[in-house]
C-alpha cells in the first residue's frame, strides 16, 4: 500500500488493493477534456454510459421535465449534476446517484418523483443497490446540519489554508517516511469532526437517527459542490439576502421577482471552502488506511471511491469572498456595458485582467478577454485566453455566467479557438453573427 503526491501541491493519489481514494484526473490536455465532453455536447448519451437514455426517460415519464428548478427543469438539474459528476470522473455508483440526487425529496426540495417508501426497489433495479442507496441518504439526512453547521462551518478560512499546507506534509511523511502523527492539528480536528467511524445524522423529517460513514459524508460534500454549482445564480443571492458572499442561508427576501436580472451567484468562496473541507477529509482518510492497514472492523463504506475534482486547483484553493464580490462585479460592468461608448468599451481588458486576477477559477471572463484580444486582432493573446476558460468550462461541467447554457458557452470558445488559430476575425457584424462552424 502506496501513497503518491501528484505535483508539488494538488492531490493524493492513493494505489492499494482497494482503498479506492484517487483523483479524478491529472492536468488532462484540453483535447482530452473535450473529448470527454462530447457525448454530453451531442447528446450520444448511450455513449456515457449504455443505461443513461432509458434512465433519462424514465426520469421523463416520472414528470422530471415538468418540475420547476432554480434555473429551469428539475430534468435538467439532475442531467447537468450528472454530467459535472462524470466529468469529474467519479465512479458510476456516485454518477448515477447524481442522476436521482433528489428524486424522493430532500431537506431543500419538496420534489417527489418516487416515493421512498414504496419505489426503493425500483429505484434499485435501475440504477443500483449502491447508488440508490446513496441518493437515498442523500435525500433522507438533514445534510444542513450534518455537513454544512456541523462540518464545514467549524473551520475558518485560515485554518482551512494552514491544513491544506499541513496536510500535505503530513502525507509526504506517509509516503517517504512512514511516519503518522495524530496530534497534528489538521487531524485532531478532522477527527474530531468526522471521525473514522462516521456521523450521526437526523433524518430530515421525523429527526431519526442515521448513521453516516466519513467515506459517505465526503459523497454528499462532493455533490453539494456540484449542485450548488448548477444551480446558484444571482436570484437566489436576493433571495437570501447573501451580500457578504458567504452563503450562509440566513436572509428571507421570499418575495424576489424571478428570474433576477440573470447575475452570476456568490457560491464560489462556499464551494471552494467545502472543497478545502472534502480534500482534507480524503487525505485523513487515506492516512488512516495506511496506518489501520483496512480491516478497522468497522462500517466505513471502504468500496466507495473518493475523487478530487479539478476545480479551485484541485479543491485546495480557497476563494476569499472579497474577491469573489469584486470578480462578479467587474465581470458584470463588462458585459452589461451596451457597446456604444468606445472609451468604456476599451477599459473593459484591465477589468476583465482584475477580474481573472481575484478570481481565476472560472472560464467566463477568460472567453469574453478572449474575444476582446481577437476583435483587435492581438490572435495569440485571445488564444491563450480562449484555452484558458474553455478547459475551466470543461472542467466545471457548467457554467458560472448561467445567462448563456453550458454547451453554449463551450460551442462559443471553439469557435473563437479556431479563429485565433487562423489568426483571423470578422471585421463586419455580419461577418460575426455568421459565425458557428466548429471543427
Amino acid at each position: 500500500m502506496r501513497i503518491f503526491v501528484i505535483s508539488a501541491y494538488t492531490f493524493i493519489f492513493i494505489k492499494m488493493p482497494s482503498s479506492n481514494i484517487s483523483p479524478s484526473f491529472q492536468n488532462q490536455n484540453l483535447e482530452a477534456l473535450l473529448e470527454s465532453a462530447k457525448p454530453f455536447l451531442r447528446e450520444e448519451f448511450h455513449k456515457i454510459d449504455e443505461k443513461l437514455p432509458t434512465l433519462i426517460e424514465i426520469l421523463c415519464s416520472a414528470g422530471a421535465g415538468e418540475c420547476y428548478h432554480r434555473l429551469s427543469t428539475f430534468l435538467d438539474h439532475l442531467r447537468h449534476v450528472y454530467r459535472t459528476i462524470k466529468l469529474w470522473k467519479a465512479p458510476d455508483s456516485i454518477a448515477l446517484c447524481a442522476l436521482f440526487h433528489s428524486v424522493y425529496s430532500n431537506s431543500y426540495c419538496n420534489i417527489v418523483l418516487f416515493d421512498p417508501e414504496t419505489s426503493r426497489d425500483k429505484v434499485r433495479s435501475l440504477i443500483g443497490k449502491a447508488a440508490e442507496r446513496i441518493a437515498y441518504l442523500f435525500c433522507i439526512v438533514d445534510r444542513l446540519s450534518l455537513v454544512h453547521k456541523s462540518v464545514m462551518c467549524q473551520f475558518t478560512e485560515s485554518e482551512l489554508r494552514e491544513y491544506l499546507k499541513a496536510s500535505e506534509v503530513s502525507v509526504t511523511n506517509a509516503n517517504d517516511n512512514g511516519v503518522f502523527n495524530g496530534d497534528e492539528k489538521w487531524r485532531k480536528k478532522m477527527q474530531s469532526l468526522v471521525p473514522a467511524g462516521g456521523l450521526i445524522g437526523r433524518h430530515h423529517t421525523t429527526g431519526e437517527e442515521i448513521p453516516v460513514s466519513r467515506r459517505m459524508i465526503g459523497v454528499f460534500l462532493l455533490m453539494t459542490i456540484a449542485d450548488i454549482s448548477e444551480q446558484y445564480y444571482g436570484f437566489q443571492d436576493v433571495l437570501y439576502e447573501n451580500t457578504n458572499g458567504r452563503l450562509e442561508l440566513d436572509g428571507d427576501r421570499f418575495d424576489t421577482l424571478y428570474p433576477g436580472n440573470g447575475k452570476p451567484g456568490l457560491w464560489m468562496n462556499a464551494a471552494s471552502r467545502m472543497a478545502a473541507v472534502y480534500t482534507l477529509l480524503v487525505r485523513e482518510e487515506a492516512i488512516f488506511l495506511q496506518e489501520n492497514k483496512r480491516g478497522s472492523g468497522i462500517d466505513r463504506d471502504e468500496d466507495i471511491e473518493l475523487v478530487i475534482p479539478p476545480v479551485f486547483d484541485h479543491c485546495t484553493k480557497i476563494l476569499d469572498a472579497n474577491d469573489l464580490i469584486m470578480a462578479r462585479d467587474l465581470y458584470w460592468e463588462v458585459v452589461c456595458d451596451d457597446g456604444c461608448d468606445q472609451v468604456k468599451k476599451d477599459k473593459s481588458e484591465g477589468k476583465l485582467v482584475k477580474c481573472i486576477e481575484v478570481n481565476p477559477y472560472v472560464g467566463e471572463p477568460h472567453v469574453l478577454l478572449g474575444q476582446f484580444y481577437m476583435s483587435r486582432g492581438r490572435f495569440e493573446e485571445a488564444e491563450k485566453e480562449i484555452e484558458k476558460g474553455l478547459r475551466l468550462l470543461l472542467e466545471w461541467g457548467g457554467s458560472w455566467d448561467k445567462r448563456i447554457s453550458w454547451e453554449g458557452w463551450v460551442a462559443w470558445c471553439r469557435v473563437m479557438l479556431n479563429k485565433a488559430k487562423e489568426r483571423s476575425w470578422p471585421q463586419t457584424a455580419w461577418g460575426v453573427i455568421n459565425l458557428g462552424l466548429v471543427r
